[in-house]
């Protein structure tokens, strides 16, 4: 009978020690949940730290801290390089206007003076190149500008519709050139925003463009009460792949040899660095570019 209630006593001891390791090993873990979650979301040098001394519970938080230790540091690399190749490409940018400018002036000089038929089908081409060299030089600068953390826009009240008309009667030769005859729906409302007001022409300046490379001999712009800005053509070149690869940087189709490659990825960093978003679809022949301006209250919450 003793031993009956000592081995009773044995097994309650062993069952309340293994409940107690089993509590300990939850909390040690619930403990690097959260911490993992906490380091991920912020940029910190502190790693995970627990209560516990389990053993097991311990040496996972040591693997963890591990690898903590080498993501920081791989992103301390990608961050640095990524930092240095912008600074770089803004460098060279800026030293490649000085001798492209001079050569646009020579050409100038050089296309007023008389010459053969073959010379100046050859100017003609040199003038092209150098001007497309130009238009590359300047998107590669400000796209290094405007993705650098330092770079900020300064906010004030816009008027939407007025920079939208603006910006699509500033491209009338263009349009005129291609035959293209803009359909535009407009709401009536003011679309008052706190956004950059040159950071917004220039997207809609680079979906202009981009409208004109791509389109087929239609465009359809509208703009909605909510800030909603559609900019539709029809495109019979392109693909549903191809629409969503328009904002990586330098990826050009085909049908748009003249392009940089830069001008959405710009726009997308600019919509995005104002609190909205920007996103393309491509559906039965058409692409649409769509670009979500931050509601009212988002602007009172920035």
């Amino acid at each position: 009978m003793i031993w009956q209630i000592i081995v009773c006593m044995v097994f309650v001891i062993i069952i309340g020690i293994l409940i107690l390791k089993l509590a300990l090993i939850r909390k040690g873990i619930e403990e690097i949940r959260s911490g993992f979650a906490e380091k991920l979301e912020s940029d910190t040098n502190t790693l995970i730290s627990i209560s516990t001394r389990e053993k097991t519970v311990s040496c996972l938080a040591s693997d963890i801290n591990r690898q903590l230790r080498q993501l920081r540091e791989q992103r301390h690399r990608f961050v640095q390089g990524d930092l240095e190749l912008k600074n770089a490409v803004t460098n060279i940018s800026h030293d490649l206007r000085t001798p492209l400018t001079a050569i646009s002036g020579y050409l100038d000089l050089l296309d007023q003076t008389e010459k053969s038929q073959t010379a100046s089908r050859y100017i003609e081409i040199i003038k092209e190149r150098t001007q497309l060299l130009k238009q590359l030089t300047e998107e590669l600068f400000r796209y290094s500008v405007i993705s650098s953390p330092d770079w900020t826009a300064e906010a004030e009240p816009v008027n939407v519709n007025a920079v939208l008309e603006e910006s699509v009667a500033g491209f009338y030769a263009a349009l005129r050139e291609r035959s293209i005859t803009p359909e535009i729906h407009m709401t009536e409302k003011k679309i008052i925003r706190q956004l950059n007001q040159a950071a917004l022409s220039r997207v809609f300046s680079n979906l202009m463009s981009n409208a004109i490379k791509y389109s087929d001999g239609d465009l359809e712009i509208s703009l909605t009460d909510t800030g909603q800005i559609l900019f539709s053509n029809t495109a019979y070149d392109l693909s549903q792949v191809e629409a969503q690869r328009l904002f990586e940087r330098f990826y050009t189709v085909e049908s748009a040899r003249k392009s940089t490659g830069l001008g959405l990825s710009i726009a997308k960093i600019l919509v995005e660095q104002m609190g909205g978003n920007m996103s393309a679809r491509y559906e039965s022949d058409r692409l649409m570019i769509e670009v979500q301006l931050p509601n009212q209250r988002q602007n009172e919450q920035k």
